[in-house]
């Protein structure tokens, strides 16, 4: 782990999301200051209330896909409104994103059981433009890790360590307990993950630090973290489709 590159980012917001802190030309300086290789501008889906209409998702083809000499993606952190798995973007405007985070955020969807949210993940995952599944950390919103690990393996979606959900400032609950017992099914299945900073201020782009704590005390292997291997992207991420 001490000999691994970290070179992308691929969950960050901008002032667009409604409650982040710095422009799209921020966020990317951050990203090359970082020595980052690749960042992923990922605004909230339309259910977040104060972040874009979904007319802002549709201009995307209008932005250079590298700047300041990284590669610059575009998505969308979809937000997951029921229990079936219904999403928040329209079908149609999917294969237009450059890369898609699935997540479940309180102000868009009242928590099942655990069986109900596994289901509502599952059911958004069998998609194919679903990339990534967004800080599954939350015991506000209980899971089944091995179900959902077996459905990342399935439908080749990538699952995130998400650094945020480890802050003292958020409101995620149990996070680190939570990552162990799904990191540990990773493990098992050989299931990928990919490490983002959820950055909402320029200052976090690329801090990954306190995930990446967790994965070494674990032992996780290097080889299943896609951080590390830009060449994996191309197997889950639009852009490469």
């Amino acid at each position: 782990m001490n000999n691994m590159k970290d070179l992308m980012d691929l969950h960050t917001h901008t002032i667009a999301s409604g409650h982040a802190y710095n422009t799209m030309n921020e966020m990317i300086a951050a990203a090359a200051e970082k020595g980052l290789s690749i960042i992923g501008i990922t605004e909230h889906g339309p259910a977040v209330k104060e972040s874009c209409r979904v007319e802002y998702f549709m201009n995307y083809k209008s932005l250079p896909r590298t700047k300041m000499g990284i590669t610059t993606l575009f998505g969308v952190e979809l937000n997951i409104v029921d229990l079936n798995g219904q999403i928040d973007i329209p079908e149609k405007l999917l294969p237009r994103m450059d890369l898609t985070i699935l997540s479940m955020h309180g102000d868009c969807i009242k928590s099942g059981t655990a069986e109900e949210n596994t289901r509502a993940y599952l059911n958004a995952m069998k998609n194919e433009y679903v990339n990534i599944v967004g800080h599954p950390d939350d015991s506000r919103f209980p899971v089944r890790y091995e179900k959902l690990v077996k459905g990342a393996k399935e439908y080749h979606v990538l699952l995130e360590v998400n650094n945020n959900s480890f802050s003292p400032t958020t409101n995620r609950q149990n996070a680190r307990d939570n990552y162990r017992e799904m990191l540990a099914y990773c493990m098992e299945y050989e299931v990928p993950v990919i490490v983002n900073s959820d950055a909402h201020v320029d200052t976090q782009v690329g801090n990954h630090e306190l995930a990446m704590q967790l994965l070494k005390e674990i032992d996780f292997p290097q080889e299943l973290i896609a951080n590390n291997n830009p060449e994996m992207l191309k197997d889950y991420l639009n852009y490469y489709k």
